[in-house]
């Protein structure tokens, strides 16, 4: 388990970015794999995101996960939501007792926290939705319940800077949107660019002048620690496991 120092000073929240330890899952889900789109065993998966909820301190059904799909969709979570399917990549509350998950492996899981509002929320920042803007969605969305903010955002365990290996398509999708982009680009050969989504995603963050801190973890490495989509794809597995972060108003 991983918190952020920043938003571990605030009394009025818990957070925590649950590595794939503890758990019980078995085979490569083996662990706290939270993934509910997974192909796991789904009795695991509930007793995974039951231990998940006892540690947050909240009822498993107050454990609110989203349905992912890499868009640039943010919802905000009122008590009329309990039990409802949510599609989004993005969470924000002001409910206290509610607990908003998003599930990773490789991509960023940003916990956020408006200090003045008491507003929490969760961001899935995989590429497609960091390019298109899920992070300025979800601040939008916080700033317009009241514009007097003091927003902290931790970005967590995601794939690292020297294992994102990508096309030249990829890069030239990114330029084309801004020059600028170039600078979260190195040469790894003639064919491939190594990508720094984590810088991406940050400077987003800090372009809309909120606090950030990191745990600095690279989850395509860190096998023991995370599950990773990429590096389940290069051992020609099926299919992959997911860690989870939650962060919730107590």
């Amino acid at each position: 388990m991983f918190y952020s120092k920043n938003l571990k000073k605030f009394k009025d929240l818990q957070h925590c970015f649950f590595s794939r330890k503890r758990g019980f899952s078995k085979g490569f889900y083996k662990g706290l794999n939270c993934g509910r789109g997974s192909n796991d065993n789904k009795v695991n998966i509930n007793k995974n995101l039951k231990y998940v909820s006892t540690k947050m301190k909240v009822k498993k059904n107050n454990l609110i996960l989203m349905h992912q799909t890499h868009s640039n969709r943010v919802k905000e979570i009122k008590k009329n939501d309990l039990g409802k399917k949510i599609f989004s990549d993005a969470m924000i509350t002001k409910i206290n007792g509610i607990a908003l998950g998003v599930v990773t492996a490789d991509c960023v899981p940003v916990l956020l926290f408006d200090k003045n509002n008491k507003i929490v929320g969760c961001i899935h920042a995989g590429w497609r939705g960091a390019f298109s803007n899920i992070i300025k969605n979800t601040v939008k969305k916080i700033r317009k319940i009241n514009k007097n903010n003091d927003i902290f955002a931790c970005v967590g365990p995601c794939i690292g800077k020297n294992s994102y290996e990508v096309d030249i398509n990829f890069y030239k999708k990114f330029v084309s949107k801004s020059k600028k982009n170039k600078s979260y680009f190195l040469q790894k050969n003639k064919n491939k660019k190594l990508f720094n989504l984590r810088k991406f995603v940050s400077d987003k963050l800090l372009d809309l002048n909120i606090q950030v801190d990191h745990i600095k973890r690279d989850t395509y490495l860190d096998k023991k620690n995370f599950f990773s989509y990429r590096r389940s794809s290069k051992l020609k597995q099926n299919d992959y496991g997911r860690c989870i972060s939650v962060i919730s108003l107590i």
